[in-house]
């Protein structure tokens, strides 16, 4: 387990760098002792919102293998339209890594970014057990018209994102032992 702690166009924000490093350390013992997996190799990316979309869609693009110029534009539109409302992404990564993607701009103290942190690693960890992996790869493809799935796997797909999604909420809690105000 490989972890990397980094910016993407984000300047002046060296302190918000060091305290990520030392959360995310902490937080990826936590986690990896909270939660059923196996922690992957995780890189973290800061960004603001006006660079959380690009990064997240170049990934989605090398996992899924979209070469599509169009699809890729209008992906990226359609990521930019929500990026100001997402808080962070975990995508898995071609090479069996996971990028978690945080937007700086949505975390103004620790306790928040610690929830988000926390919530992102609940992902990556769900990515390393059976089949979650193929099946969130296999997601991505469907959105970016890659390989389609058939309505039955593609509401199957979304029934289990839901799943993963309230076991992701049911252990943030665990944020309140990196930082004692976030579990307030």
């Amino acid at each position: 387990m490989k972890l990397t702690v980094s910016t993407h166009k984000l300047f002046g924000y060296g302190s918000t760098l060091r305290t990520a490093k030392r959360l995310s350390e902490e937080a990826v013992r936590i986690v990896d002792r909270s939660v059923a997996g196996r922690m992957p190799d995780v890189q973290v990316v800061l960004t603001g919102e006006r660079n959380l979309a690009e990064v997240s869609t170049a990934a989605e693009w090398e996992t899924a293998g979209c070469t599509d110029k169009r699809v890729q534009a209008r992906a990226l539109r359609d990521a930019k339209r929500y990026a100001r409302d997402i808080a962070g992404r975990s995508i898995p990564l071609a090479d069996g890594g996971v990028l978690v993607v945080i937007n700086v701009d949505q975390h103004p103290n620790e306790a928040t970014f610690a929830v988000t942190l926390v919530h992102e690693l609940v992902h990556a960890m769900q990515t390393s057990r059976k089949d979650v992996r193929d099946r969130l790869i296999a997601g991505l493809r469907h959105d970016l018209g890659v390989e389609r799935l058939s309505r039955r796997e593609s509401r199957e797909l979304d029934r289990l994102l839901e799943a993963d999604e309230k076991e992701a909420y049911g252990a943030e809690y665990l944020a309140g032992r990196l930082v004692p105000a976030a579990a307030a």
